[in-house]
C-alpha cells in the first residue's frame, strides 16, 4: 500500500488526485446548477423545484399525479414537496384536490397558467442548457459526459436496492 493510497476499514480511500477530480467535478456542477437555476428564475420567474414539478405534470396522462407519485418522480421527501405545492398553489401554478379513490391521498394537477408559466420558461431553460453545458463541450465528450452520468446513476441505484 503506497502512501496516496490509505486503506481504511478494509476499503481504499480516494488518492489526492482523485479527491481533485471529485472536488472540480462537485465544485463545477454545483456552479452550473447555480447558473442555470439563476437564469431560470431571472428569465421565467420560475425556480428550479418549480420547472421540475410543472414538467412532471405537464408530461402526466391528463397532467395531474399523485402527490406522492409526483414526490417520487421528481426525487423530492413528501414534506418537501407539500410546502412547494402550497407556495405554488398559492401562485395559482398548480392546483391540489382530494384524490377519489383515496381520500388520504392528493392529486396535484396543472392549470392554465401553470401550462403557460412552462412553455414560457421552456425556451430560455433549453437556451441556458445550450450555452451553459453543451456548447462548452465537444460532441466526444458531451457522450462521455451521458456515459458518465448513467455509470454513476446505475451505481447509486444498485447501492441503494442493498
Amino acid at each position: 500500500m503506497t502512501k496516496d493510497t490509505p486503506r481504511q476499514g478494509g476499503r481504499q480511500l480516494p488518492t489526492a488526485e482523485e479527491l481533485r477530480i471529485w472536488r472540480d467535478f462537485i465544485e463545477t456542477t454545483d456552479v452550473l446548477r447555480s447558473r442555470i437555476a439563476s437564469r431560470l428564475q431571472s428569465e421565467s420567474a420560475l425556480s428550479p423545484g418549480d420547472y421540475a414539478v410543472l414538467l412532471a405534470l405537464t408530461e402526466a396522462p391528463e397532467q395531474q399525479m399523485r402527490s406522492s407519485e409526483l414526490a417520487a418522480h421528481i426525487g423530492w421527501e413528501r414534506s418537501r414537496l407539500s410546502h412547494h405545492l402550497g407556495r405554488m398553489e398559492r401562485r395559482g401554478l398548480i392546483r391540489r384536490q382530494e384524490c377519489a379513490t383515496d381520500p388520504r391521498g392528493a392529486e396535484v394537477h396543472l392549470t392554465a397558467a401553470g401550462a403557460e408559466a412552462f412553455r414560457g420558461s421552456t425556451v430560455p431553460h433549453l437556451r441556458a442548457i445550450r450555452e451553459l453545458f453543451v456548447d462548452a463541450l465537444t460532441p466526444d465528450q458531451l457522450v462521455a459526459a451521458g456515459e458518465i452520468a448513467a455509470a454513476l446513476r446505475a451505481h447509486l441505484d444498485t447501492r441503494q436496492a442493498k
